[in-house]
């Protein structure tokens, strides 16, 4: 992964939106990487740990947010949790889902739904995951925090919001946001951003935007839309994944948070 420089990055797109990051979440190899994983990796052991532990009662209702090919909810699923409702703002990304449903044969509802405005009713919902990252694929801090209340508002009281985020002082990064700040500073970063913290990049399967927080930036979000933070953790503090999960994905920090009763 890497960075384009300003003159490519003009050439790809003037500005972020939920089209152009939707766009990533169209093509047919970003879609088959889902569908992979859903088939070969399964929950992360973190995962397993951390929803376990959260939501001990099986009979939880859960939303997914941004499910994607329903690695997840497949896998909670397994485990015993039949009220799943899994959901994505990629049709596409939900047709492949609901394909490899006519395998499993279960009674997970999938829905497309824009996770900044949905369309369930207040108190729907014991708990609310949005895995992989995946609140911070959403462009502007506005909309995050938009999803952030949303999950408040469906989850009944004393219900838990789980998501995991990248961390921009992990050690790997903290050259890089250096360096990125000065360009900040003297107005040369990508035209394309639009906070410090973003980053837009090439990969093999295309442009993939995804917003990496500081835990202050999080947690005062958070605060200021009701919830208590239970635990923030690194996903490398709760186990050790394996190396399929590691080549899949890589360290991010999980966050649990209670709607108060």
């Amino acid at each position: 992964m890497f960075f384009l420089e300003n003159n490519l990055m003009k050439e790809s797109i003037s500005k972020l939106n939920a089209e152009s990051v939707l766009k990533y979440y169209q093509s047919r190899e970003v879609l088959n990487h889902y569908e992979e994983a859903t088939r070969r990796v399964g929950l992360w052991k973190s995962e397993e740990i951390i929803f376990k532990s959260t939501f001990p009662n099986v009979q939880s209702s859960i939303l997914e947010l941004g499910c994607g090919a329903g690695r997840i909810s497949y896998s909670l699923w397994k485990l015993g949790y039949e009220k799943i409702i899994a959901t994505d703002f990629s049709e596409r990304i939900l047709k492949r889902a609901i394909k490899l449903n006519k395998v499993r044969n279960t009674q997970i509802c999938f829905e497309i739904q824009d996770a900044t405005c949905l369309s369930f009713d207040e108190y729907s919902f014991d708990g609310v995951i949005f895995g992989f990252n995946g609140l911070m694929q959403i462009p502007g801090r506005t909309n995050r925090i938009l999803a952030i209340k949303e999950s408040f508002r469906v989850l009944n009281r004393g219900g838990h919001f789980v998501f995991t985020s990248h961390d921009r002082n992990f050690s790997k990064l903290k050259k890089f946001w250096i360096m990125e700040r000065k360009k900040w500073k003297k107005g040369e970063q990508n035209p394309a951003l639009i906070e410090f913290g973003d980053r837009f990049e090439q990969t093999s399967k295309g442009m993939l935007f995804i917003h990496v927080p500081e835990v202050e930036e999080l947690k005062k979000d958070l605060k200021n839309a009701g919830f208590l933070l239970e635990k923030d953790i690194l996903r490398s503090k709760i186990t050790e994944e394996s190396s399929l999960v590691r080549e899949y994905s890589d360290e991010c920090r999980f966050w649990i948070c209670r709607k108060p009763e």
